[in-house]
């Protein structure tokens, strides 16, 4: 049952996005704004801009564009950027390693805050610090990634100046990097003068995307905890004599990770969007 239930999934994946690639490429097409005024200068003529409308293919119809545009991602060609004149593709391949190293840190940061916050907020269940831990999660989950990212950049890159706050690496070191996943291949070749280098450019933003989805991780496992809690299967462990600390951890506490794991995948998948 299981094998089937990834085997439908999988097969509902390729219709997943067509399906989203129809939506963006027409809400692209429909919305206010015209791409050819980001690629000429002032002044262009009528005929000029035409041509460029011709030369990409935007004074074809809509239906004609999309079909054009899929034909050329089948073969691997995503178009060139209007707004760095660059290859789609090669821009993904340069960027996306920055991306998913500076995801995977943030989401380590997240996983390691929720949980700790979750099993802290669990244990002190019915005290009057319980209410401070559900005002910290509230505060971190009120605060937006963008504004969190603004407050350390001014707590520790102007006010404390402890921490860069721009490049992924210091301009003196020299180091020639085979990938573009330069955090990961200074782990696995051994040069963690480099990795912590790296560590403290990624650290920041790091934490700020982190911080909420801590905040989502903690309400939603400190949720299930007291669900799973209130369970069965808890209170005849505690008949038993199993002390409470121990009921949690190896009996609620795996429970209740299911429905967490399930919503952190997606928010991962914002991280990477985003």
């Amino acid at each position: 049952m299981r094998w089937g239930e990834i085997i439908r999934r999988l097969v509902l994946v390729p219709p997943t996005l067509f399906g989203v690639a129809v939506i963006v490429f027409v809400i692209l097409r429909v919305v206010p704004g015209d791409p050819i005024a980001m690629m000429i200068p002032p002044g262009a003529s009528q005929a000029d801009i035409g041509r460029l409308r011709a030369l990409y293919g935007l004074d074809q119809p809509i239906l004609h564009q999309f079909v054009s545009w899929l034909g050329q991602v089948v073969q691997g060609d995503f178009g060139r950027s209007i707004s760095v004149r660059q290859d789609v593709l090669d821009l993904l391949l340069m960027r996306l390693p920055a991306t998913i190293e500076l995801t995977l840190l943030a989401t380590l940061i997240a996983v390691a805050i929720g949980v700790v916050v979750a099993l802290v907020g669990i244990l002190l269940r019915g005290r009057r610090a319980e209410w401070t831990v559900d005002a910290g999660v509230g505060v971190l989950l009120a605060i937006p990634d963008f504004l969190w990212a603004l407050i350390l950049l001014l707590l520790f890159g102007v006010l404390l100046p402890w921490l860069p706050i721009s490049g992924r690496i210091d301009p003196q070191v020299e180091i020639d990097f085979h990938t573009n996943f330069y955090l990961i291949e200074s782990l696995l070749t051994g040069r963690l003068d480099v990795a912590a280098t790296l560590l403290r450019h990624m650290i920041l933003p790091a934490l700020a995307l982190a911080l909420p989805f801590a905040a989502i991780i903690a309400r939603l496992l400190k949720a299930s905890l007291v669900e799973a809690e209130d369970q069965d299967y808890a209170q005849i462990a505690r008949a038993r004599g199993y002390s409470r600390p121990s009921i949690l951890l190896n009996e609620v506490f795996p429970n209740a990770l299911i429905p967490t794991v399930a919503l952190g995948g997606v928010q991962v998948t914002l991280l990477l969007g985003g």
